[in-house]
């Protein structure tokens, strides 16, 4: 009998029934992100839209009709935010405060987190961990202490006081952030620098540190958001003596404060909403023109790390 000629049967594929259930069960959960991230949005947003719309209504608009929209801009609420409630001088305060402090904390939490992630030598794992340890101290833990060192060396109630208190504060976050970046910057580029007669230093400040740029970026605005929005040390630091003077060292979670107790004797409700708007706005100019060095700057660090 010639087996080549005999029959053969085949099986015919079984039928793929489980890629729909799949595809079906993948849209739900896409479409049950999506509804998440817009109700979430929508929670975030709306807060800070009504309150700019707050700040161009009347007193009358705000108490009689708070969920509504302004029937005419009134941009005046501003002018008297900024002078009559001395919103521009807690603002200017402010400044002080930040533009120095953040310099000083990048450029040394730069140095510490490029000498750690670069460089072997007998305890740098401990001094790692200790900059980790610092991230989890309370606040509110030093505030006596702080208090007592400060008055000590006459600092306390002064921009650069408080400037310092800042950077030391800020100090362990921005070197366990920068670390992961300088951790993973390529060997060959420090060797080849050092090779070519640059020092050390040279080596860090014209080739390390401009690599690390995403890192440095996206750390500046973590810090300027943390300490515009500082209440505790500015409030347990700086005194409020001269708001009535007009001459103040108070910056302006101390200034928002004060209005708001102010409040309970002027009712200049629409002046209130015009300071918090102004507080405010800063902060979305800089997360809107920076956005995409902060997602940059998270992705890249959480990739290196």
């Amino acid at each position: 009998m010639d087996t080549a000629s005999a029959p053969t049967t085949t099986t015919p594929p079984a039928p793929a029934r489980s890629e729909n259930p799949r595809k079906i069960g993948g849209i739900l959960v896409r479409i049950l992100i999506y509804l998440f991230l817009i109700a979430w949005a929508i929670v975030v947003i709306y807060p800070m839209a009504w309150t700019v719309m707050g700040s161009l209504r009347t007193d009358r608009e705000l108490l009689f009709t708070p969920w509504g929209l302004p029937t005419h801009l009134h941009f005046e609420n501003y002018l008297r935010a900024w002078k009559d409630a001395q919103i521009g001088q807690f603002f200017g305060n402010t400044l002080i405060v930040i533009i120095p402090s953040l310099f000083f904390t990048l450029l040394f939490s730069s140095m510490v987190a490029y000498v750690l992630a670069r460089y072997e030598f007998r305890g740098r794992q401990f001094i790692f961990y200790l900059f980790l340890g610092g991230m989890m101290f309370p606040i509110i833990l030093a505030m006596v202490p702080l208090y007592f060192i400060m008055e000590f060396l006459h600092i306390r109630n002064t921009f650069p006081g408080l400037s310092l208190v800042y950077v030391a504060f800020s100090f362990p976050f921005t070197v366990f952030f920068l670390y992961g970046f300088f951790r993973t910057l390529p060997r060959e580029l420090m060797e080849a620098a050092i090779i070519d007669g640059a020092s050390h230093t040279q080596t860090f400040f014209r080739v390390m540190l401009p690599l690390a740029q995403p890192g440095l970026v996206t750390a500046a605005i973590f810090n300027f958001l943390g300490q515009w929005n500082q209440f505790i040390l500015p409030s347990a630091l700086m005194d409020n003596t001269g708001l009535r003077e007009g001459q103040t060292r108070s910056v302006l979670s101390q200034g928002l404060y004060y209005l708001q107790i102010k409040q309970q004797y002027t009712n200049d409700w629409s002046g209130m909403f015009a300071a918090v708007a102004i507080v405010m706005i800063p902060t979305l100019i800089v997360y809107i023109i920076f956005q995409n060095r902060i997602e940059q700057g998270l992705t890249v660090g959480a990739l290196k790390g």
